[in-house]
């Protein structure tokens, strides 16, 4: 790619509505490289625009920003109402001259994990220590509470590269909010393509998408580290055809020159890797610890995700089928938390972490108390277990009908749901 053209101003930062947002979208889709791009403003006043590296390994419209989210107390009292079941409520915040205190434990019932694709949000504004306002296309408003190092002082930087005066690198405490926009057409960036291949799992599973390495390497020039026979040796990765397990202490490494290196001794190369994430369009994310992982051949994508093929997110909508014939249709909020396209549903498969968007998943049905088949719009069928939100311990998928009653389904009367996600 050609170098970076990011520019550098200052000054007040203008937020655009949702429909401008869209439209410039639209306008740069065709030279849209996929990359995370936007305007960072800092509480100084300063505002750098370029493409981001996030938390250092996320850079992508369709990677996932990783947190927490309050239940808002109207489902809580909902659901104690519908169920009958005492549900505490959860410690209340009051802000002093606009500081959060009073900040108490809660009850595992008024939090949930909450993630969402960066392709989403139109604004993100840091509210303290722990907070971001998140704007979304929609023109919904999510607050989101760290639960990673993506929010919160913990974020290990948020890097905006600048060809004209260098890459700038800010904490989380530099920042007043951040605008994402797409970029300009014909901009490239220093740090080459988004990683994107087809990985393979030990047991014959196949994920394509974008490839974040050992938690940490996204970028084709990025370097995997490793000792070849007494000497160390990094690899940029856009050099990278293949990498293949070889056992719980050493990989082997094709180059696109043919040449294959046998590399061990690092966390990059070896049992320690803290985990590989596929960014598979059609499905969300999956994680992959090394145990598990087979081999991964990189390759080009046949058409980058746009910016503006995020669109925000909708209200989930389907129709409930219960065990004894019962159908519900209408608003769905699954386990009292999740109403929104953009969420996700988490679970376990074969020893992978799904995190799996709302929007496109076709249908969940109830395998067992402890396991659910989810279906997703390209076809593919995934039975998953281990989470709240496919076993037993769901909270409950709430219905809002035309009516405007709202029913809750238990999970031992839920048989499936189907979801208008077309």
């Amino acid at each position: 790619m050609t170098s970076s053209t990011a520019r550098w101003t200052s000054g007040a930062f203008l937020s655009a509505a949702a429909a401008t947002v869209l439209s410039l979208s639209a306008v740069a889709q065709a030279g849209d490289p996929g990359r995370l791009y936007g305007r960072v403003t800092t509480l100084e006043g300063d505002t750098y625009e370029g493409f981001i590296r996030w938390d250092q390994n996320e850079g992508h419209w369709a990677d996932v920003l990783d947190a927490s989210k309050r239940i808002p107390s109207r489902h809580i009292r909902e659901a104690r109402r519908l169920s009958g079941r005492e549900v505490r409520e959860e410690t209340r915040d009051r802000r002093i001259l606009g500081i959060r205190v009073g900040r108490g434990e809660r009850s595992s019932s008024t939090t949930a994990s909450s993630a969402i694709r960066l392709g989403h949000i139109h604004r993100l504004q840091v509210l303290d220590d722990e907070y971001a306002l998140l704007v979304l296309k929609s023109g919904e408003e999510q607050e989101l509470r760290r639960s990673s190092t993506d929010l919160g002082t913990s974020n290990r930087g948020i890097i905006v590269e600048n060809g004209s005066w260098g890459d700038i690198e800010l904490r989380w405490r530099d920042i007043d909010e951040i605008e994402f926009i797409p970029a300009p057409r014909g901009t490239g960036s220093p740090l080459g393509e988004r990683l994107y291949g087809t990985l393979v799992t030990r047991g014959g599973d196949e994920f394509t998408g974008w490839i974040t390495w050992d938690m940490d390497e996204i970028f084709g020039e990025d370097e995997l580290d490793g000792r070849e026979g007494r000497r160390s040796r990094s690899i940029k990765f856009r050099s990278i055809s293949k990498i293949e397990r070889d056992g719980s202490t050493r990989a082997i490494v094709t180059l696109t020159s043919g040449e294959e290196v046998t590399l061990r001794g690092t966390n990059d190369v070896n049992d320690d890797n803290r985990g590989i994430i596929v960014g598979d369009r059609d499905l969300g994310q999956v994680r992959v610890e090394w145990e598990d992982f087979e081999e991964v051949r990189f390759h080009e994508l046949p058409s980058n995700l746009s910016y503006s093929e995020f669109d925000g997110g909708r209200h989930l909508s389907g129709t409930v089928y219960t065990v004894d014939g019962d159908e519900y249709a209408g608003a769905i909020r699954w386990d009292n938390d999740e109403e929104w396209t953009w969420e996700v549903l988490d679970g376990g498969y074969r020893g992978l972490e799904f995190d799996i968007e709302f929007g496109l998943i076709q249908s969940i049905e109830r395998e067992s108390r402890n396991s659910s088949r989810v279906t997703l719009m390209d076809g593919r069928s995934f039975v998953l277990r281990g989470s709240n939100d496919v076993n037993d311990e769901n909270k409950g998928v709430f219905i809002e009908q035309d009516s405007g009653d709202t029913v809750m389904v238990y999970w031992d009367e839920f048989e499936r749901v189907e979801f208008d996600n077309q």
